[in-house]
């Protein structure tokens, strides 16, 4: 019995017996892949075949179809050229597709011969309907690097190699201090290809030839060469200082870059400035990016925690990167999204505000343990490792041990050389002015910022010390084990409010903004390769992932515990240390915030009331919320006029 489906595929064969062979061989090849298809078709479907076929054979003109054709043929021919065998010619190997088309850039003047190789190649694959080597992103790449190299440059030749063509740029880093350096390093080492930038180019060749040598870190000689080296969307980097020197680049590099292409701003930036690049960017069609990087040197090295906020089209794009070379906690990336415009950069100047607290707590821990016990350096080290194993166990705890240990070359204690005058970059302030403009009392940060600030009057405080009178006696005469322990419990006492000061400015610069962050996110950020990376951050995270809403961390029944079992101590640092007059402004505002925090009723009535009196400025009373009176407070009649004063 004969088979009908036989019968039909013969009538396709009988419908395109009129074309040439050449054509007539690419379309039998074509229509084969349908044959089953075709078997199945029913009997009044039949002679529609020779149809398929005819438009088929007229989908490209002749000319058309000739110039594919040749084009193809020139590609076999070069492939046989080279030792690539005839089957790997169709279907084709991308990268050999990509060295070919590179070579034709050699000998080409304009982008016309690439074109014509890059389209014959592909209807040739589509013919045989195979996967065509020109949809991967390699030859993409390859084909429009070179089309626009010949459409805007005089075409200079160089060899063409595997390994030149591998090395096309994951992202580009402009800035080679050593944080810049060790980023891209960092990035090596987790299989990106970095393409290096800086503005004194003699600096790409001495890392090229010594901190990079042997790794597939490219230079570039200028922006243009640095952007015709990357892949699309295109990723630029900027760490340079914050300020002028970064909206200079960006200038410089918007010409350079087409619509969907990021730039990242990995430095210090104050947010209000991100915002505004996030805005400007956005208008032509670019993606911004700022993010905060913390862990210094050795964390940009071997993974720092990673802050990046703005347009969130872009995260998809630098998701891979960034949270292949952060710290991780497990298995955990310390970097995720955070949010819109500035709010990478906004969430590391509060980090950084925290990072000046914490510094300022065990600064006067180290004080009182010197001053108030008379212990020597030695055994403060011991102190803190001790510390170390337990909640508070951190980066800066450990190497403020570390740091009491060091001895300079000539085998004494280098702390005790140290001028004793902080310096600051101006994260710190920056917290603070935040915290005032939006009305959220951090005042441990923003005392932090003032000890700096008091530290640097070391010529004046030499001369005070010898005028003003304090108490009698420094030193503590009671059980100095019992003190100490004391002193832990007040270090981690005012460490809970330090965070939970950071927090509430968060919140409050997330409602100002409308931004929706994730604050159990943030913690699991800073939990690895950050300055202030602790054991104390994942209470926090689980804090956040109970009660998201959470106004406050001290409400949380672990921080609200961990407190109430400190406090006692607390309290007790702080009346001695003012009882021996030695300075410890950090724990004494992070207990007056607590005591203020928790109390039902402030004395603030009575500012009202004296703004009222001299500056007729109102008041609310209990009873009657919302309602704003003026009252008459000499007793002779007459309203009280607002003054020019305002307090």
């Amino acid at each position: 019995m004969s088979n009908p489906g036989s019968a039909k595929v013969q009538g396709l064969s009988h419908s395109i017996i009129s074309l040439s062979s050449q054509r007539k061989g690419r379309l039998k090849t074509q229509l084969k892949a349908y044959r089953d298809d075709i078997q199945e078709l029913p009997d009044s479907l039949a002679d529609k075949i020779g149809l398929v076929a005819s438009l088929i054979s007229h989908s490209k003109s002749s000319n058309t179809t000739k110039g594919y054709y040749s084009a193809f043929m020139r590609w076999k021919k070069w492939a046989t050229s080279n030792q690539i065998s005839e089957r790997q010619c169709l279907p084709a190997k991308a990268i050999n597709v990509a060295i070919y088309l590179s070579s034709l850039v050699q000998n080409s003047q304009t982008p016309s011969p690439i074109t014509q190789a890059f389209y014959g190649i592909r209807w040739a694959h589509s013919l045989i309907s195979e996967p065509s080597p020109t949809d991967s992103e390699l030859v993409r790449n390859v084909f429009e690097g070179a089309k626009r190299k010949l459409a805007h440059s005089v075409h200079k030749k160089e060899p063409i190699t595997p390994l030149l063509l591998e090395k096309i740029g994951d992202i580009a880093l402009i800035g080679l201090a050593v944080m810049g350096q060790n980023l891209i390093l960092n990035m090596n080492d987790h299989g990106f290809t970095v393409v290096a930038f800086n503005r004194t180019v003699e600096k790409v060749d001495k890392f090229l030839a010594n901190e990079a040598k042997g790794t597939k870190v490219i230079g570039a000689k200028s922006l243009e060469d640095m952007v015709s080296k990357l892949k699309k969307p295109r990723r630029v980097m900027l760490l340079v200082k914050a300020g002028p020197a970064v909206d200079d680049f960006i200038q410089k590099l918007v010409p350079l870059l087409e619509k969907g292409d990021i730039i990242i701003d990995g430095g210090n930036s104050e947010y209000r400035d991100s915002n505004r690049r996030s805005r400007e960017l956005a208008e032509k069609g670019l993606l911004f990016v700022g993010s905060g990087v913390s862990g210094g040197e050795d964390g940009a090295r071997y993974g720092p925690s990673l802050m990046p906020g703005g347009a969130e089209q872009a995260w998809p794009h630098i998701k891979d990167i960034f949270q292949s070379i952060s710290a991780k906690v497990g298995k955990e990336p310390c970097c995720d999204w955070v949010g819109p415009e500035g709010a990478g950069h906004f969430v590391k100047m509060v980090h950084n505000g925290i990072e000046y607290g914490d510094m300022q707590l065990i600064c006067e821990a180290y004080n009182l343990m010197k001053d108030a016990l008379g212990m020597n350096q030695d055994e403060m080290a011991n102190v803190l490792d001790e510390w170390n194993k337990g909640e508070l166990n951190s980066f800066l705890i450990e190497i403020s041990r570390d740091i009491l240990k060091f001895k300079d070359s000539d085998g004494k204690y280098l702390l005790e050389k140290i001028r004793d005058t902080a310096g600051q970059k101006g994260t710190g302030k920056w917290t603070a002015i935040s915290a005032l403009e939006y009305g959220v009392p951090v005042s441990l940060i923003a005392e932090a910022v003032f000890a700096r600030c008091l530290s640097s009057l070391q010529e004046e405080r030499i001369q005070a010390s010898k005028q003003l009178k304090g108490p009698d006696t420094s030193k503590y005469t009671g059980d100095k084990k019992a003190f100490l322990n004391d002193i832990k419990d007040a270090l981690y006492a005012s460490k809970i409010v330090s965070y939970a000061q950071g927090f509430m400015l968060m919140r409050e610069a997330a409602k100002e903004f409308g931004w929706k962050l994730n604050f159990g996110g943030i913690a699991l950020m800073w939990r690895g390769g950050c300055i202030i990376r602790s054991v104390f951050l994942g209470d926090i995270k689980k804090a956040f992932d109970k009660s998201p809403d959470l106004s406050n961390l001290l409400l949380d029944d672990f921080f609200k515990n961990a407190i109430h079992k400190c406090q006692t101590s607390w309290r007790k640092v702080v009346a001695t240390a003012v009882t021996l007059g030695i300075p410890t402004p950090a724990f004494s505002t992070a207990l007056a915030f607590y005591d203020g925090y928790r109390s039902a009723r402030l004395p603030a009535n009575f500012i009202q009331a004296q703004r009222d009196y001299f500056g007729a400025h109102t008041y609310e009373l209990l009873d009657k919320p919302g309602t704003f009176i003026h009252t008459n407070w000499t007793g002779h009649g007459g309203n009280v006029s607002s003054t020019t004063y305002q307090a």
